[in-house]
């Protein structure tokens, strides 16, 4: 068999290393989609043991005693969850966020230490009764699966990208019952690409997590839609302005968590009893609205029906489940925020179907999609994935209209809230750590390298009194055309160029000293430089290279033919992973 020599990555061994890696897919997926349902069955064992659960709450005949669980389960969750986060070297649960930066800074290699105690930690959590969510963590579970797939198979830092993606597909696809929105998720939220390299794997992933999840588990929906009456022409503007307002219920709750996490930073409680003081609040809290607790799930299921809940209820409920998420993610209780995202939603939507019942005096049989409108409008600019919120409702429900119904919704959604507040939670929390995506992968690629990577100590070094004339003589010998001024205790004093220095001298003494022709303008790295900031300096500098100083130390420059090279490289690396060549 001949191949062409102008056609990359054409052959034999690439089509075998692609079916190995297919193959490799679907293998995280088939763990992947059983560690996530264990996870999932374990949260509702917990919550049945530990009475949170509405059904084992309604068994128990003693009111004394259930007072006591609602406060102290939560509470005493909160303190081993503490506890467990002094294991992880950030002090924190990881979350998606950090596959999402593993992935997009091509770093890959999630620690499995850290995923392991995030995925216990968040397991007490939901078990306890906190109000978080279970697909965050199954997301990281799934992608510390895949990191460490790709570890064993000592496969390269763009396969982990992909084995990462696998997990996450297949978490989602078991969690949902929804592979498509599985695979999608993956591209949409993780990989931020769509590469036919990858997509195989993907799909091999959560085809698998959706076979073990229905026909070797068989794992219910997470809700059940019955035929739906078509929705009045005047209705789909009524979807698109609760996309608007979703927009903005989305924000307050992105904002509700963030606020609180920076209050707990300033609270004179150490981290690892923040969750339990969460917890305690939680728990009296949920003396009075227990639908607060937990995921919510059974919230969500009643918030569909219509008449289920009546308006007030709605509101009273729907602004305690954003205080009571807000809380607990804030003061560092371990969790996803798509679960609660779903349910505040929801019950979003539900309100706004109710109010329009009232007003109008139509009959509620449209009520399901306003509920659904609403879980779409608050979900997608949360998570950032508009497409696998659709694709989610579409899967569960299988109606057309229904979907169409919420395509209405995320019209406005998404949009308003991305110039509003940025494109997702996750990407806000990069930010917070000094990742910015806002302008795609390349630029954060180069803001997540340092600078004393591309280090060195090759250059032309010179006392600040030395003369002219020798100063000029050292640079034509060494072939430079600047130098960079170093006393005895290398302490850094500017740079110096050749140009500068011989004008100096046909204009004054040749015994004047190079300190005198100092660029004063010229800026400097430090250690904790990154590519891109050394990028916007050469922007307003003309040398050869940049000085490296660590508190007035020299410790090296960085040339400018090294930066342009190291761009260049991270641009070619993306192009060939996303375009399927090496």
């Amino acid at each position: 068999m001949t191949t062409d020599p102008t056609l990359p990555g054409r052959g034999p061994l690439p089509v075998l290393r692609f079916l190995g890696l297919v193959l490799l897919g679907a293998a995280i997926g088939g763990v992947a989609a059983m560690v996530a349902a264990g996870f999932v069955r374990g949260v509702l064992w917990l919550n049945e043991i530990l009475l949170i659960s509405p059904r084992s709450r309604m068994m128990l005949p003693h009111h004394e005693l259930l007072v006591l669980t609602t406060i102290a389960v939560p509470t005493l969750g909160g303190l081993i969850v503490g506890h467990l986060h002094r294991r992880i070297p950030e002090r924190r649960p990881h979350t998606p966020a950090d596959a999402i930066a593993a992935v997009q800074t091509r770093r890959g290699r999630l620690p499995a230490r850290a995923g392991g105690i995030t995925a216990l930690s968040a397991l007490i959590s939901l078990g306890a009764g906190a109000s978080v969510g279970q697909y965050g963590p199954l997301v990281h579970l799934g992608a510390t699966l895949g990191s460490l797939g790709a570890r064993l198979m000592r496969l390269g830092r763009s396969e982990d990208n992909i084995t990462i993606a696998c997990g996450v597909a297949a978490a989602i696809a078991t969690a949902f019952n929804a592979p498509l929105a599985g695979i999608i998720f993956a591209h949409e939220v993780i990989l931020r690409h769509y590469a036919l390299r990858a997509f195989a794997p993907i799909a091999a992933a959560a085809l698998v997590g959706h076979v073990i999840a229905t026909q070797v588990l068989a794992q219910g929906a997470l809700f059940h839609v019955a035929d739906t009456a078509v929705p009045r022409a005047w209705e789909f503007g009524l979807f698109v302005a609760i996309g608007g307002l979703g927009a903005l219920v989305a924000g307050a709750y992105i904002h509700a968590i963030l606020g609180v996490g920076r209050l707990a930073d300033r609270l004179p409680l150490r981290p690892e009893l923040r969750p339990a003081l969460a917890g305690a609040m939680l728990g009296i809290l949920a003396l009075w609205v227990p639908d607060i607790l937990g995921m919510g799930q059974e919230t969500l299921r009643f918030a569909t029906i219509a008449g289920a809940f009546d308006g007030g209820e709605l509101l009273l409920v729907l602004i305690l489940k954003l205080a009571a998420t807000a809380l607990c993610l804030g003061m560092g209780f371990s969790g996803g925020v798509l679960s609660p995202a779903l349910v505040i939603g929801t019950l979003f939507g539900a309100l706004c179907g109710t109010l329009v019942a009232s007003i109008s005096g139509a009959p509620q049989d449209t009520f399901i999609f306003y509920a659904v409108c609403g879980m779409v409008a608050v979900t997608a600019p949360v998570i950032g994935a508009p497409l696998t919120s659709l694709l989610i409702v579409f899967e569960l429900t299988g109606n057309y209209t229904l979907t169409t119904a919420a395509l209405a919704s995320v019209t406005l959604a998404s949009p308003i809230a991305a110039q509003l507040f940025g494109r997702s939670l996750f990407d806000i929390q990069l930010h917070g750590r000094g990742l910015d995506l806002s302008s795609g992968r390349g630029r954060a690629l180069l803001m997540d390298t340092p600078v004393i990577d591309y280090m060195t100590q090759d250059c032309v070094t010179l006392a600040p009194d030395a003369p002219l004339d020798e100063a000029i003589t050292t640079l034509a010998r060494e072939r430079h055309s600047e130098a960079y001024l170093v006393d005895r205790r290398g302490r850094y004093h500017g740079c110096v160029t050749l140009a500068e220095l011989e004008a100096a001298r046909e204009e004054a003494d040749s015994r004047r000293r190079t300190s005198a022709c100092v660029d004063t303008h010229r800026p400097a790295l430090c250690p904790g430089s990154t590519l891109w900031e050394a990028m916007a300096m050469l922007e307003e500098v003309t040398g050869e290279a940049l000085a490296v100083v660590d508190e007035g130390v020299f410790r090296g420059v960085v040339y400018e033919v090294h930066i342009a090279h190291a761009y260049l490289n991270q641009s070619d690396a993306l192009r060939r992973e996303e375009h399927g060549h090496g």
